[in-house]
């Protein structure tokens, strides 16, 4: 059976550089116990929060969504340890 095409969400075209999608070179090393579409969703949310800090500045997308990657792959390697 063919899946729902899912609405576009408030965070997925903040930027021109469309952050909806990680840039191809990023690798997300999720927490083993969190689905990698979870892990997905925290990033997308954080760099979200990222660009409003910036005062919704666009041209920073691939810089907020590594930098939001970042933050979420090391809460949840402290978490882990």
């Amino acid at each position: 059976m063919p899946r729902a095409k899912q609405a576009p969400t408030k965070n997925s075209s903040f930027s021109s550089d469309n952050p909806a999608k990680p840039p191809s070179s990023v690798t997300v090393f999720p927490h083993p116990q969190s689905s990698p579409a979870g892990v997905e969703e925290q990033v997308r949310r954080r760099a979200y929060e990222l660009y409003e800090q910036r005062g919704r500045q666009d041209g920073f997308s691939e810089q907020d969504w590594l930098r939001a990657e970042s933050e979420i792959v090391n809460r949840a390697g402290k978490r882990s340890a």
